[in-house]
């Protein structure tokens, strides 16, 4: 199989997992253990896609700009700065690290 024909299955079993939640039956969405677990698999999910983007380049671990980056991030979250800031922040020492060729 080609590249384009895994790409295509790929979106086929994602859009029928998507119609597959429509099946769910109301009352297991009400339940409050459901509410917390999917927030909970939100949350760990968002948390190890960014640590994989910050430390991972390809097959091997790169420690760049982009671990300062996360630090800054999570430094300017544990001070309850506004997202913008949180963003910047990251941003910020991204770019000032790269300046000094920590790249």
């Amino acid at each position: 199989m080609n590249l384009w024909m895994w790409l295509l299955l790929a979106c086929l079993l994602g859009y029928g997992w998507k119609l597959l939640g429509y099946l769910v039956p109301a009352s297991l969405l009400r339940n409050p253990r459901m509410s917390r677990i999917a927030g909970t698999m939100t949350i760990g999910l968002l948390a190890s896609l960014t640590i994989v983007n910050a430390v991972a380049s390809g097959q091997a671990l790169a420690l760049d700009a982009r671990i300062g980056a996360l630090a800054a991030a999570g430094i300017a979250l544990w001070l309850r700065a506004p997202f913008l800031v949180v963003v910047l922040a990251g941003a910020g020492a991204a770019a000032g690290l790269r300046l000094l060729g920590w790249s």
